[in-house]
């Protein structure tokens, strides 16, 4: 897959619970660019196939129906065949779907010439787990996201968009995202993996503001050079 020489795009990488959706929101408004969460694109196919009832093991099956989706983006949502999958793709259920749906790389390759294809119309911030590495390694700006997996997992049982919020569920959570970052760090097609031209922002104990403000400023720095 050819990567779009000069593409003006903001990649923001990095695991589950660690602020992308949020810090990646705030930052397209500030630029007034498009947000884009890839995330949910994987998430939207691996719902669909279940909707049609069928299995994840069906690799040929679960190719084909990434192959013919059609993708509605918007800042807070996402539509799939003209059906609004917003908030049911926001479950543990989808969570373990997405990341089997995530490991096969003709599905990959097929999201990602989608992915690439945004940025031929304007500039983007775009955000996922192989953005700044594989989707668009010459972004202008690649941010990597990360958290201790204690914050993480409390930030994410407070999403009520994860239908999760009782402390005592913490440690069910906790494992669930340890299980799904090694098995995206592990898969062969575009692992979880920091660029090594990323700027790394650990955002543990730290507001989202203070993430935003600070992904700001390497983003102005940054498309302002020269």
């Amino acid at each position: 897959m050819k990567p779009i020489t000069g593409s003006l795009v903001v990649a923001i990488d990095g695991p589950s619970g660690v602020g992308k959706g949020t810090v990646a929101r705030a930052i397209a408004r500030s630029l007034q660019w498009r947000y884009i969460d890839t995330g949910a694109m994987y998430r939207a196919v691996a719902w669909k196939i279940q909707y049609e009832g069928r299995s994840l093991e069906d690799e040929d099956g679960i190719v084909v129906v990434a192959k013919n989706a059609e993708f509605e983006m918007r800042d807070r949502g996402i539509s799939i065949e003209g059906l609004d999958v917003t908030s049911v793709i926001r479950t543990p259920e989808i969570d373990n779907a997405a990341t089997a749906v995530a490991r096969i790389p003709q599905v990959r390759a097929l999201l990602v010439a989608r992915q690439r294809g945004y940025a031929k119309v304007g500039p983007l911030v775009m955000e996922g787990r192989d953005i700044g590495t594989v989707v668009f390694p010459d972004a202008a700006v690649k941010i990597y996201l990360d958290a201790t997996p204690e914050e993480r997992a409390v930030r994410r049982s407070k999403d009520p968009s994860h239908g999760l919020s009782k402390v005592g569920e913490i440690e069910v959570i906790a494992n669930a995202l340890e299980r799904r970052d090694r098995l995206d760090r592990t898969r062969h097609a575009s692992p979880l993996t920091t660029a090594s031209d990323a700027k790394v922002i650990d955002t543990t104990g730290v507001s989202i503001d203070s993430v935003v403000r600070r992904v700001l400023k390497i983003v102005n720095k940054q498309i302002n050079k020269g």
